[in-house]
C-alpha cells in the first residue's frame, strides 16, 4: 500500500473539515442555549407582565369611577355654596337690617344720655 502525497493532503483536508464542523457545532450549540435562555426570559416577562397589565387596567377603571364620584361631590358642593349664599342674603335682609337700625337707635340713645350726664342741669327754672 503506497500512500501518495495527494492522499496525505486529502486526509489533512478531511481532518480540518471535521475540526471545522465540530467547532461550528459548538457555536450552534451555544447559540441554541442563548436562544433557550432568551425564550425563558421572554416567557417570564410575559408571565409577569400580563397580570401587571390587568392590575393597571383595574386601577385605571377604579380611578375613573372615583373621578366620577368626585365630579358629583363637586357639583353638590357648588349647589350647597349657592344655597348658603342665598341663605346668607336672606338672613342679612331679615335680621341684619333691623339689627343695624337697633344698633343705630341704641347709639343715639347712649349719645343722648351721655350728653345729659355731661351737661349740668339748668337751675333757672326756664328753658336753656
Amino acid at each position: 500500500m503506497s500512500v501518495s502525497l495527494g492522499d496525505i493532503a486529502g486526509m489533512i483536508a478531511a481532518l480540518a473539515f471535521v475540526v471545522l464542523v465540530l467547532r461550528m457545532g459548538a457555536v450552534v450549540g451555544k447559540a441554541g442555549k442563548v436562544l433557550d435562555e432568551t425564550r425563558a426570559g421572554v416567557r417570564e416577562i410575559t408571565d409577569e407582565t400580563v397580570p401587571l397589565l390587568r392590575e393597571v387596567t383595574d386601577t385605571v377603571a377604579a380611578t375613573g369611577q372615583q373621578v366620577a364620584r368626585l365630579d358629583t361631590i363637586s357639583s353638590n358642593i357648588a349647589t350647597m355654596t349657592t344655597n348658603v349664599s342665598a341663605l346668607t342674603s336672606v338672613v342679612t335682609a331679615t335680621v341684619g337690617r333691623p339689627l343695624i337700625k337697633i344698633a343705630a337707635f341704641s347709639y343715639g340713645v347712649r349719645s343722648a344720655v351721655d350728653v345729659r350726664r355731661v351737661k349740668p342741669p339748668n337751675k333757672g327754672g326756664g328753658r336753656p
